[in-house]
């Protein structure tokens, strides 16, 4: 964005134009969930002060498809969570998954006033399934536990809902 001066980048699958092996079969639907990933990813980099390096790395060069990119980072860096959510700087609380820019600012003005619990995250809409494994209120019952990445991704997925569940969601034909 900044090289290039652009304010907005906008996606599309892929749109197979040869019999190459290495590419999807012509007629092939487009799997929507890679361009929602695109779309998130660069959400990352534009609003959550993401670097390109972070979202993927020569180790993991492509985005999962299963989770988003801001998840699959946090499962990559464990070692920065939990984040205490009353002292906690706004840009770290930004990266948490399961809160926006909109819940951490809420979370911001809430804290001056009151110690938070998950009683008043839940308030603020952010998505407590994917939040708690990163945060800690030491007033709570739920307490983070010493999960691995994998633990903690299967935990997610079993108990999230997807609208591209479906084997990806074709993309519908314009024409």
């Amino acid at each position: 964005y900044s090289q290039m001066k652009l304010k907005r980048v906008y996606y599309s699958g892929y749109v197979p134009v040869s019999n190459d092996n290495r590419l999807p079969a012509i007629g092939t639907p487009v799997p929507m969930v890679r361009e929602n990933r695109l779309y998130q990813a660069d959400w990352l980099l534009r609003n959550y002060g993401f670097g390109v390096d972070e979202i993927v790395t020569p180790d993991d060069p492509f985005l999962d498809m299963q989770i988003d990119p801001k998840l699959g980072w946090a499962l990559r860096n464990l070692h920065q969570f939990p984040v205490d959510i009353n002292n906690a700087d706004l840009e770290i609380i930004k990266r948490v998954p399961g809160i926006g820019i909109q819940s951490a600012q809420k979370i911001g003005e809430a804290r001056k006033f009151r110690k938070l619990t998950w009683d008043h995250l839940k308030t603020f809409n952010i998505a407590a399934n994917r939040a708690r494994y990163f945060l800690n209120l030491k007033a709570d019952d739920f307490r983070p536990k010493d999960y691995t990445p994998d633990q903690i991704r299967n935990f997610i997925l079993a108990s999230s809902q997807t609208k591209y569940a479906a084997n990806h969601s074709p993309q519908l034909n314009l024409f």
